[in-house]
């Protein structure tokens, strides 16, 4: 998908959209925050990720069977998460409100921020609702001054994805690189395996996650984007992961592409990475044996995905029921049927008890790499997630050092973006 689709909103927010966000922070009037009635009828707005309307249909159907008195009506609020989080963004100016809605990991932050999303702690204990069975790590990742203001819901993390023909071809084990100094010990037998006009490895262009899957490299040669608040782009450790993605990319052994999945499952890349999400269309699209593994590194793979959040601004009966049918959504049984049909992770600790995932996981062992991968997981740079039009900064940064441009200069170039908008848009605020 193209840079305004995927990920229009961040750059938008790079410019304007903290002042946006900010300046229509709890502006909402009380009629136009109370449309909707006394919670009774509840809109959910999401954009179905990993192509999850159906089983979200499903799981709908089900919370209206076991609470007859509430209808949910799912809206279709955009494509990605980025086009949700902009259109929640223009009801927040003059509109009506969604009872429920999915925020990721690079939106929620900044509506929490401006007070227009709800800290469900209250909510959350006076529904008696036990959090502690939510996975740690990703409950936490919603944590902001004292609340938590989402529930996990599309939780991913990538994914090492690997041709078991092309691997075999080249000589290779079946297993992951530990490390990439390994993968770079492996990429010239790995695109003789894959052919003339194949590639050993594709790799999301910077319109579409690169920033999100190039935290491991960075991580992995002990650099980072950020510590806390203070940008580290200029640091030694992830000057020399951009120097290596760039070598890389002058090799002839990586390939940037919008939708790396599409030609992995079609044989034109030797691996690929890519999120957890995308499992089961990978799965279902590959005319040959899919390998998982670990991304390289140990402790080095970062969280993603989304949550659900529920507006600031609307009646105390709506958030009552919408914590209820959030609650609902991320269930141990309603996460292990998300889950199966879309890649994604349970979000619950129970679920890998169910039988029903026990079975699961044992006739799909690829899906079981991400939840073993869950301990190797560490939060995100705080200037990727929490930065207004931090990922989409990054991604424009990493297209530059990808086409051969100076590494020390771009990251340099990040690190002054990134202050001036710490600076700018956050730090008054925390």
């Amino acid at each position: 998908m193209n840079n305004v689709t995927r990920r229009g909103f961040l750059g938008l927010a790079g410019v304007a959209g903290a002042a946006g966000l900010s300046a229509c922070a709890g502006t909402g009037t009380s009629a136009t925050s109370d449309q909707g009635g006394d919670g009774t009828t509840l809109e959910l707005w999401s954009n179905h990720p990993g192509n999850s309307k159906p089983v979200e249909q499903e799981l709908i159907a089900a919370f209206q069977k076991a609470n007859p008195g509430i209808t949910v009506k799912l809206v279709d609020a955009g494509k990605n998460y980025e086009e949700v989080a902009q259109k929640f963004n223009g009801a927040l100016v003059g509109g009506t409100l969604p009872d429920l809605v999915v925020v990721s990991d690079v939106t929620w932050f900044n509506f929490a921020l401006n007070k227009q999303l709800t800290p469900l702690d209250e909510l959350l204990t006076t529904a008696k609702i036990d959090t502690a069975d939510y996975v740690d790590a990703l409950y936490g990742d919603y944590l902001f001054d004292g609340g938590h203001f989402a529930l996990p819901y599309s939780r991913s993390t990538p994914l090492f994805y690997y041709n078991k023909e092309i691997w075999s071809k080249a000589g290779l084990e079946d297993r992951g690189p530990k490390d990439w100094d390994e993968f770079k010990e492996w990429s010239e037998a790995l695109k003789a395996a894959a052919g003339n006009g194949k590639f050993a490895m594709e790799l999301p262009d910077g319109s579409n996650y690169l920033d999100w899957h190039f935290q491991n490299m960075a991580w992995g040669y002990g650099g980072g984007y950020s510590q806390e608040w203070t940008p580290t782009f200029s640091a030694e450790g992830t000057v020399k992961a951009g120097q290596y993605l760039q070598d890389l990319a002058k090799g002839g052994v990586v390939k940037f592409n919008a939708t790396p999945e599409a030609d992995f499952s079609a044989g034109l890349a030797g691996c690929i990475l890519q999120s957890t999400g995308s499992l089961g269309g990978i799965t279902k699209d590959a005319k040959f044996e899919v390998g998982t593994a670990f991304l390289p590194g140990e402790g080095n793979c970062p969280t993603g995905g989304a949550g659900l959040g529920i507006p600031a601004n609307i009646s105390d009966a709506r958030k009552a029921n919408a914590v209820k049918l959030a609650e609902f959504l991320t269930n141990a049984e309603s996460t292990v049927t998300f889950t199966q049909a879309t890649g994604y992770m349970p979000v619950r600790k129970s679920a890998v008890e169910l039988q029903s995932e026990k079975d699961y996981l044992a006739k799909n062992p690829n899906a079981k790499t991400a939840i073993d991968q869950l301990p190797q997981t560490r939060s995100q740079d705080n200037v990727r997630v929490l930065l207004p039009g931090g990922g989409a900064r990054i991604g424009k940064g990493l297209d530059q050092v990808a086409q051969g441009q100076d590494v020390a200069t771009v990251f340099a170039g990040l690190d002054q973006e990134s202050q001036q908008v710490f600076d700018n848009q956050i730090k008054s605020k925390l």
